[in-house]
């Protein structure tokens, strides 16, 4: 396949490098949903953790520079969001599988 995950073109290097890895990590993994899962999770877990952690007391204290912040966000592509896959479409692509035989 060797699709990009997401356009890096505004990564640093190494955050490029990493990005890639985590892809190519993926890749060789598509047929076994419990790596996938466990990726998924420990992403998550890295994302909650800075987060809280690190970007939230790192927000801007005056007006000014939480104008650019917000400035950034909307130029940029928006707010990290990690999305979750509904059980209702786990159960509906389970249910696909089992009336297609797989």
């Amino acid at each position: 396949m060797n699709h990009e995950p997401v356009n890096m073109d505004n990564l640093d290097a190494s955050l490029h490098k990493i990005a890639l890895d985590l892809w190519v990590l993926a890749e060789k993994n598509q047929q076994d949903s419990l790596f996938l899962l466990s990726l998924l999770r420990s992403l998550e877990e890295i994302h909650r953790k800075i987060r809280t952690e690190m970007f939230e007391p790192s927000l801007p204290k005056t007006r000014n520079k939480l104008y650019q912040l917000v400035k950034d966000i909307e130029e940029k592509g928006g707010w990290p969001y990690i999305e979750r896959m509904k059980l209702k479409s786990l159960l509906q692509n389970l249910e696909t599988d089992l009336k297609s035989g797989t």
